[in-house]
């Protein structure tokens, strides 16, 4: 048991990739969380709250396609050095503006949107060479590890952002770009890898169906598509962590550092689950226990809807953070394993256009829904349709159901 939790960590290139993958996310943990709550302080207002994350994610659903042919056909390395490059530039902006005290609503938009570009970038490359770099026995444990790490960043940042925040805007942002600094020192320490194409690719390369190549493989695959949209729609209609802010300052009535500490909750959750993962991988039963986990986060959601104590919504997002883990773990093992390698950052481009449609699109329809309705309205609605959703896909995806064990998974 040791000897296989610890398999994809004796992978130089993969340890490499997930301490650069820790220090971009904390990194983009604490300035979204900043960014956040900044806009909201400044304006008080639901909307432009929500409207942060939909800038975050108009550049990855226009550069997903282009994005993900660029990560199939050059080394994967250079393009998340080049995305990680970007994202520095733009945290040293953000980090004289606030210093300067020149913050406004203009800026922050602004600021958002450059990170989603360079975010579009970076995250095909980063995703699809992620499984690369252990061999296929390994790949469970690399995916346990890479979220763990992934989740241990998602607890650190928030908590972070805040107490930095809290002293000044330009000390969490400072922090980001520190972060960032780190992580491109552990991206330039990998090894490339450059992806061959097929010969047919080759004498298509640019062509309209070659950059659509990965949507088609996931029209064409229910497992992908199942797998991908459960996330898509579940997530993009429970709104709960999207207004954790809004909810700890106008329904539970704490401040900054107490909002902060209910976003570290929920990673709290996430990263103990994704630790157990990493000793206890699942081996039966993988795509009911996906259904089973989405199901109870859209419960959990609900329940931290209804809540008014904080520490019983502290437990709803818990319980709502290790839900979620469990359902990244399945489908990030699951996804690798149905796709080839050549097409596999066009996949993961659309993929993450689902994923951007869930958290930032999330975060604006959140956002614009309690502005109409209320937060509280909002959230028990949300998590309401996500336990909708979950039994609707149970029945139009029963071959992802079925799923017993990720080796009975083929490339597609």
């Amino acid at each position: 048991m040791a000897g296989l939790s610890l398999a994809a960590l004796r992978h130089r290139d993969f340890s490499l990739y997930v301490t650069s993958s820790f220090l971009w996310t904390i990194a983009m943990s604490v300035q979204a969380f900043a960014l956040a709550w900044q806009m909201y302080h400044i304006t008080g207002d639901e909307f432009l709250f929500g409207l942060v994350g939909l800038v975050e994610f108009l550049p990855a659903a226009l550069l997903a396609l282009p994005a993900g042919h660029i990560a199939d056909r050059y080394d994967r390395r250079r393009i998340l050095l080049l995305g990680i490059a970007l994202e520095l530039a733009t945290a040293i902006v953000l980090l004289a503006f606030a210093a300067s005290d020149r913050m406004s609503v203009a800026v922050i938009l602004l600021i958002a949107f450059s990170f989603g570009i360079a975010r579009a970038i970076a995250n095909p490359a980063a995703r699809a060479m992620m499984p690369s770099l252990v061999p296929k026995q390994d790949l469970s444990s690399g995916v346990a590890w890479n979220s763990t790490c992934w989740q241990v960043a998602v607890i650190c940042g928030p908590g972070l952002g805040g107490l930095l925040y809290a002293v000044a805007p330009s000390y969490a942002y400072g922090a980001t770009a520190l972060a960032l600094v780190g992580a491109l020192a552990a991206t330039i320490a990998m090894r490339g890898r450059t992806v061959e194409p097929s010969s047919q690719e080759s004498a298509s390369a640019g062509t309209l169906e070659t950059l659509l190549a990965g949507l088609t493989l996931i029209r064409r695959n229910k497992l992908l598509l199942g797998a991908i949209s459960l996330d898509l729609f579940a997530v993009l209609f429970s709104s709960a962590t999207a207004l954790i802010v809004v909810f700890a300052q106008d329904v539970l009535l704490v401040d900054v550092d107490w909002a902060a500490l209910l976003r570290t909750i929920q990673g709290v959750g996430a990263g103990i689950t994704a630790a157990v993962l990493t000793q206890l991988p699942l081996r039966r039963h993988v795509g009911a226990r996906l259904f089973a986990a989405v199901a109870v986060f859209g419960v959990a959601s609900v329940a931290f809807g209804f809540s008014r104590d904080y520490w019983l919504s502290a437990c709803a997002v818990f319980v709502l953070g290790a839900a979620d883990m469990v359902s990244v773990y399945v489908r990030g093992t699951l996804v690798p394993l149905a796709t080839p390698d050549a097409l596999r950052g066009r996949v993961v481009a659309v993929e993450a256009v689902f994923i951007g449609a869930s958290n930032e699109l999330g975060m604006f329809v959140a956002g614009s829904s309690a502005a109409l309705v209320g937060p509280v309205a909002a959230v028990v609605a949300g998590g309401s349709l996500t336990l909708g959703v979950t039994l609707l896909w149970a029945r139009l995806f029963p071959s992802l159901r079925r799923v017993d064990r990720f080796e009975d998974v083929q490339v597609s």
